[in-house]
């Protein structure tokens, strides 16, 4: 049974149909040659023809193994595509939000971010996971900042405004029965140099997606991701990172409209 599934499988994919094709064209000449239905040219023809068939199976997969080869050499050499790693969106985020137990967030206004989130969020936090957000401060001059930086330095109201709603959020969020002491919100009075989504750091299935901030809003940002096992330095590199940006963060408190939200340490 395992055989024919995985012979479903590859004819579906498309995959191995030379070696099938081959099995199948020598099974069918050996049973016609031990009937006598074919005569010795006919059957040294067909044999030649699958042969030929085989041969070109197996070029097509030594090119594949060479290709293979030249990019784990280019790897090797350091000369990767910027696609292999760079993305424009963080692949199943929300299916691994809703799987973490620490659940840390730095950004400018991450209107987008909260958006998209803020439900499983309350879930999360409600089901006893940790949850630490850090936005800038809509009350200082980060907005300004923000609004330079992105070559639009007369529409730091535009940032503002999204402010605006991503605390309504952060709020709604933080004053949910059963996530006392579960949610903590910090506001920078500098803009974040990218954005971070940090997922169980300190665990070995941990994850950390950085956001390259672009200069122009309407480019979208490019977006990696950051594995513990397989990225080396890097992974504590933007663990630490976050622990910079949240140690210089102003704690959410009473004047922000926060009635519930921890301070945090």
């Amino acid at each position: 049974m395992r055989l024919l599934r995985q012979l479903r499988t590859d004819l579906l994919a498309g995959e191995n149909l030379e070696i099938y094709t081959t099995a199948l064209l020598s099974l069918v000449l050996a049973v016609l040659g031990v009937l006598g239905m074919v005569g010795g040219e006919v059957l040294a023809a067909a044999t030649l023809a699958t042969l030929a068939l085989l041969a070109s199976g197996m070029l097509g997969s030594r090119r594949q193994v060479a290709k293979l080869t030249a990019e784990v050499r280019a790897r090797g050499r350091g000369e990767l595509s910027v696609e292999d790693f760079l993305g424009k969106g963080k692949a199943g985020l929300l299916e691994q939000v809703r799987a973490a137990q620490d659940i840390r967030i730095v950004g400018v206004t991450l209107s987008r971010t909260l958006r998209d989130l803020v439900d499983e969020l309350q879930r999360r936090a409600v089901a006893g996971a940790v949850v630490k957000v850090a936005l800038i401060d809509p009350a200082g001059s980060a907005p300004d900042e923000a609004a330079r930086r992105s070559t639009i330095p007369d529409r730091a109201g535009m940032y503002r405004n999204r402010l605006r709603s991503s605390v309504d959020l952060l709020r709604e969020l933080a004053e949910t029965p059963g996530t006392e002491g579960r949610v903590e919100v910090r506001f920078l009075d500098f803009v974040p140099a990218f954005g971070l989504v940090l997922l169980d750091p300190q665990r070995p299935g941990g994850r950390i997606h950085v956001d390259i901030y672009s200069h122009s809003s309407a480019s979208g940002d490019a977006v990696f991701t950051v594995l513990p096992h397989r990225d080396g330095e890097w992974f504590p590199h933007f663990q630490t990172e976050f622990d910079s940006v949240w140690e210089h963060g102003r704690p959410a408190d009473a004047s922000d409209g926060f009635s519930t939200v921890a301070a945090g340490a």
